[in-house]
């Protein structure tokens, strides 16, 4: 898969490159926003980026909104269970603004919602499932699978070498086995400095997908977040996928908002649904 590069404005994080053709500040550090708003700007400009797209303190935001940013979503509680986190957009290109699904998204939004107090339906109990945080030795399958299920990913989850460097450092990654053999992946992407955590990475192999994979992977996610003290989970999920939607949705998360045209995932730019969650410390 193509990649785009992570790296440091000041004590900011930025992701950018010309997989998804924007930027995304990420984390803005210590940064004061009238200082890295112009420096965003610019660096769109060199690289004829469409779209940028940050991830702020909801304190912050008036600064983006006056430079020409809008507000797409936001999670409330997003650092330290007090502040929101409020997901704004600078369109360099209008035509980016436009979906050309509006129509679809809005009704899956809807199914989610309609759904979100159903069981899950499907074969799940029809095999044995084993659900368990991964190993760096299991990072090759891993990759394969990713690999297998996503043509296009904004980050690179088909390379081992990141799986396990990410392992590391704060992405715990979650797996369930059918008959002993992987079948499904999953991540929480932990940032303890603002206690939260990004419920990420769903990937279901074609031929076990029907089971309720992805809702026992989020479930399992939830306890062990919970039990390390993680005040608010998240998801940025895609928006045309109404499984994924309704997974969140039956996980009693509250839809926070869409981002337009903003990821490149599974082949193309895709637009992406917000959901998020206070994880209650028992």
């Amino acid at each position: 898969m193509q990649k785009d590069t992570i790296e440091k404005i000041g004590s900011a994080t930025i992701q950018h490159g010309a997989l998804n053709r924007r930027i995304y500040l990420m984390k803005i550090g210590d940064e004061e926003p009238d200082s890295i708003i112009p420096q965003l700007r610019q660096l769109a400009e060199r690289n004829a980026y469409s779209k940028i797209f940050a991830k702020v303190p909801a304190s912050a935001t008036p600064q983006f909104l006056r430079a020409g940013y809008v507000q797409e979503a936001e999670v409330p509680g997003f650092y330290g269970g007090r502040e929101a986190a409020c997901f704004v957009s600078l369109l360099v290109d209008p035509r980016r603004a436009v979906s050309d699904n509006a129509e679809e998204i809005a009704a899956i939004i809807e199914l989610a919602r309609k759904k979100a107090a159903s069981p899950v339906a499907g074969k799940a109990a029809e095999k044995p499932v084993r659900l368990h945080a991964c190993k760096a030795d299991e990072a090759e399958a891993m990759s394969k699978l990713y690999k297998k299920v996503f043509p296009s990913y904004p980050f690179p989850i088909d390379d081992p070498a990141y799986l396990r460097q990410t392992m590391r450092t704060h992405i715990v990654y979650y797996c369930a086995e059918v008959d002993g053999a992987l079948a499904a992946l999953s991540s929480a992407e932990t940032d303890a400095d603002s206690s939260n955590v990004e419920m990420t990475d769903f990937a279901t192999l074609p031929e076990h997908r029907g089971m309720g994979l992805a809702q026992r992977l989020l479930t399992q996610m939830e306890v062990d977040m919970r039990g390390k003290g993680f005040a608010t989970a998240y998801t940025i999920a895609r928006a045309a996928s109404a499984g994924m939607n309704v997974v969140f949705a039956r996980g009693g998360y509250e839809y926070g908002g869409t981002l337009v045209n903003n990821t490149n995932i599974s082949g193309r730019i895709e637009s992406m649904n917000v959901w998020h969650k206070h994880l209650a410390i028992n």
